[in-house]
């Protein structure tokens, strides 16, 4: 990672700085403050659903591994925040391979804490764009890291809805079509279904920071996953899916978004 110094465009607002921000992290800067701060102001609870999207991806990471799968691709990596989701499989499986996925030159800065793990296990960043998957399947750090026989879970967490058009369901398809069967797509998005008001504030805050983002349907949503098989309890809001512990009911208008498990099944 050493070598010529990277932009990162500190005086302009990154998704991915906004969700470290609503997280707690320290790894945001002005612009980005700002704008989660608008973001607070159309959706109050704003860093309950940054944790509990977080939340949920700890704990499908942990039924894939669970389930037995020891490969994990995760696109829209976002700023390291502990536990990641290799220290969340690797106490499960030690020998489990991570490859890490995301655009953000800050990410990139930060890819070394990624890399870190058992000596059992392995872990790759790539530096590249979800609507780009042909230049992440053939990544030096893929190949060299994820056996294309072997079973994977691919983790989209809270990234799809960066992405405007049908372009995001060829580039899922993509990835999927690649994936052997037994493998998992493991998913959250944001909905205005849920929370009509709140999701136009957010939407239009991330809009006027140049930030694209297009809330999807259930409908929309349960698109990502043709051909798969549902895991149990299917689409949920995604504080439903699997709680490790008892959710209030008045969680179920104020998170918005909806979470899904896959599983690609065995070829006829």
């Amino acid at each position: 990672m050493a070598g010529k110094s990277l932009d990162l465009h500190t005086d302009k607002p990154h998704s991915a700085r906004i969700y470290d921000y609503l997280l707690g992290g320290k790894d945001n800067y002005p612009a980005d403050q700002q704008a989660a701060a608008k973001v607070e102001q159309a959706v109050p609870n704003a860093r309950k659903v940054a944790r509990a999207n977080r939340d949920f991806m700890h704990r499908a990471a942990r039924f894939a591994a669970d389930a037995g799968i020891g490969q994990f691709l995760d696109i829209g990596t976002g700023i390291p925040t502990a536990p990641n989701l290799h220290q969340v499989v690797q106490e499960v499986n030690p020998a489990a391979r991570i490859v890490y996925v995301d655009n953000d030159p800050l990410v990139l800065a930060h890819a070394r804490a990624l890399m870190t793990g058992p000596q059992e296990g392995r872990t790759g960043y790539i530096n590249a764009d979800l609507t780009a998957p042909e230049t992440i399947l053939s990544a030096p750090a893929l190949t060299d890291t994820l056996d294309p026989d072997v079973p994977t879970a691919l983790s989209l967490i809270a990234i799809a809805h960066f992405v405007p058009g049908d372009i995001i369901y060829d580039a899922v398809a993509t990835l999927l079509d690649t994936l052997a069967p037994g493998s998992y797509l493991a998913m959250t998005h944001l909905t205005a279904e849920i929370d009509p008001e709140g999701v136009a504030g957010t939407v239009a805050t991330y809009t006027q920071s140049g930030i694209a983002m297009q809330p999807r349907t259930r409908d929309e949503f349960e698109r990502f996953f043709t051909g798969l098989e549902p895991v149990e309890p299917g689409t949920v809001p995604l504080h439903r899916w699997r709680p490790r512990m008892d959710q209030p009911t008045a969680y179920d208008h104020t998170l918005p978004l909806y979470a899904a498990v896959g599983r690609k099944p065995a070829r006829a």
